[in-house]
């Protein structure tokens, strides 16, 4: 009976590196896209990682770890193989969210700036001028983009590539704003310090509008996720107090695990879904 088992380990085994080596070119080619598009949002966060893509390596052996232990170890591959899709998509959803709080604290800065900018002009400095102060005495991060707008300026590109170009990189409607209108207050030769306080005007409205639905959702949101807890909450007060028997069957049967991971992956969405809709764009 041991021999059975050693030759089929050794058979399954053989045909897990048979399969590993084959997709090799397959896997490359994910990696490098994923490091790709990492890489890059990476760098709008003004972070330059040496070993992402050893990172990234060890971050999927990590979860290929994780299911071979919830299978082999605690029988419940079915959960196991549900918890290793949601934990690859883990790092990818924490950049996502660095890069929103770093967007929304920019565009919370723009209108202090834009008020700087416009005193800046009235003083008689140029555009240029103007904007590398801002670069110098402005708080991070919205330093960090003026002075890469400064710096790719005095390297030889036109101020209207250079803000067309950070508008693309924050992706924020109000540096949009700004942009657009420093570029038309440029062609058409009108006074730009007025056209910038009118914009801070517009932006410190928009900034108090969106403060005041952040402040009127905060209860809603917070009852979501209490919402998205109260199932696990539930399921371990059967597991342990009410009915631990036929709770156990949840993890003990394939039918069972599915089911559970069927909720599991309702639950989030419906969080996440409610986080949406709680999240308004003005």
């Amino acid at each position: 009976m041991s021999l059975d088992v050693l030759i089929s380990s050794l058979l399954f085994g053989a045909s897990l590196a048979l399969l590993a080596w084959s997709s090799e070119p397959y896997y490359r080619q994910a990696l490098d896209r994923i490091e790709g598009k990492l890489r890059e949002k990476l760098k709008r966060l003004r972070i330059y990682p040496k070993h992402l893509r050893a990172t990234i390596a060890a971050w999927c052996l990590f979860v290929l770890g994780h299911f071979a232990v919830m299978s082999l170890v605690f029988d419940v591959p079915v959960i196991g193989f549900v918890l290793s899709l949601l934990l690859l998509g883990v790092p990818w959803y924490l950049v996502q969210l660095w890069a929103e709080r770093r967007r929304e604290l920019i565009e919370d800065q723009l209108a202090d700036s834009m008020v700087s900018l416009a005193s800046a002009i009235k003083a008689g400095l140029s555009l240029a001028q103007s904007l590398e102060i801002l670069a110098k005495q402005s708080p991070k991060p919205i330093s960090q983009e003026f002075g890469q707008i400064i710096a790719e300026y005095q390297m030889g590109k036109t101020l209207e590539r250079c803000l067309d170009e950070a508008r693309a990189r924050l992706r924020s409607e109000n540096f949009a704003l700004f942009s657009a209108a420093m570029q038309a207050s440029r062609e058409s030769g009108g006074k730009l310090n007025e056209t910038v306080e009118r914009i801070a005007v517009s932006v410190r409205e928009m900034q108090r509008l969106e403060r005041k639905v952040t402040a009127d959702t905060a209860q809603a949101r917070t009852s979501a996720l209490y919402m998205a807890l109260v199932p696990f909450a539930i399921l371990a007060l059967y597991y342990f107090v009410v009915d631990p028997v036929n709770t156990e069957r949840l993890f003990t049967t394939v039918l069972g695990q599915l089911f559970l991971c069927a909720s599991i992956v309702l639950n989030v969405v419906a969080y996440l879904w409610a986080r949406h809709i709680l999240n308004p764009d003005i």
